[in-house]
């Protein structure tokens, strides 16, 4: 079985407005660069059931957006979150990415599988947009494993280097889902400190001073690998930011790129065994062109020799 990628071109139709980091050549950029590697198979997202969007966002909140995109110009949900006529479709392709994804390693026709696709996703809260970020893919996928495909057990890991507060707050009180976020602290959007651990023990977050190199991270990484260990999940899920790499421009981390081939190597390493080595991964940050199509590199090889 191949580890596939998932994508769609209605990313570049989410416009954001010039000078915006989030910007679609950072989805190009990495597209480009994996279709050099003949190993890949490559899907395109379908249609999916919106009630995952439901169970995930307050209706509310989902009416909201839904009238917010405009027919013609930009409207921002908040102050950094900005949508345009084409973002009801990236955003709407980027959940069905994650969906088709997990459709595809649960049905055996891919081992695992990254997508690629904007918006990300790892800000928005259950009622709030937040950092770019209109829905939440990576916790529409954990809802759906838990629904669909009736699991007990889903782990979250996120490596951007920006808490991904909005992941954290809609699986707060949800025992059957383990949220684990590495992250710069203090810094945007101010929450991940190692105090919120959810209802269950679920959460688990390592706050980390600006200026954490590549040893100080990977050090504080095995704490980590120690909550995946205890908590054994079935399904293991990547909100895979690159921000962190030492030439990102919006963070003050020090990774270097082929540190996100050890993160994404240790991880499963750890988890193979009790989720039967289904992963699905997802884009969120990354800002620098040259550093994301790198670190997207590595953590792809770190998948594709997980097959």
């Amino acid at each position: 079985m191949k580890t596939a990628i998932i994508t769609t071109d209605s990313y570049s139709s989410h416009e954001t407005g010039q000078g915006h980091p989030e910007r679609a050549d950072r989805v190009s950029v990495v597209i480009e660069n994996f279709k050099k590697n003949k190993k890949l198979a490559w899907k395109k997202p379908g249609k999916f059931d919106s009630k995952y969007l439901k169970i995930t966002h307050n209706s509310n909140y989902i009416n909201e957006v839904e009238k917010s995109f405009p027919k013609k110009g930009l409207f921002f949900l908040d102050g950094d979150t900005i949508v345009s006529p084409g973002s009801k479709k990236a955003a709407f392709d980027a959940v069905g990415s994650i969906i088709t994804a997990i459709d595809s390693v649960q049905n055996k026709e891919f081992k695992n599988v990254f997508c690629a696709v904007r918006p990300p996703g790892h800000h928005a809260e259950k009622d709030k947009a937040m950092g770019f970020c209109i829905y939440n893919n990576v916790a529409v996928g954990a809802y759906y494993l838990l629904e669909k495909y009736k699991l007990n057990r889903v782990a979250i890991i996120d490596f951007d280097v920006h808490h991904g507060n909005g992941t954290q707050d809609i699986f707060y009180d949800n025992e059957k889902v383990l949220y684990i976020s590495t992250h710069q602290y203090p810094f945007y959007p101010g929450s991940g400190t190692n105090s919120e651990r959810g209802k269950h023990n679920n959460v688990l977050n390592i706050p980390l001073p600006a200026g954490t190199n590549s040893e100080e991270y990977l050090n504080a990484y095995e704490h980590v690998l120690k909550k995946l260990r205890e908590f054994k999940p079935e399904f293991v899920l990547f909100s895979a930011g690159f921000d962190a790499h030492e030439d990102d421009p919006l963070a003050q981390f020090k990774l270097k790129s082929k540190d996100f081939y050890h993160i994404t190597k240790r991880t499963l390493e750890v988890t193979n065994k009790s989720s039967n080595s289904n992963v699905v991964s997802i884009l969120e940050g990354g800002y620098n062109l040259n550093a994301l199509k790198e670190s997207t590199e590595m953590h792809l090889n770190a998948l594709l020799e997980n097959v």
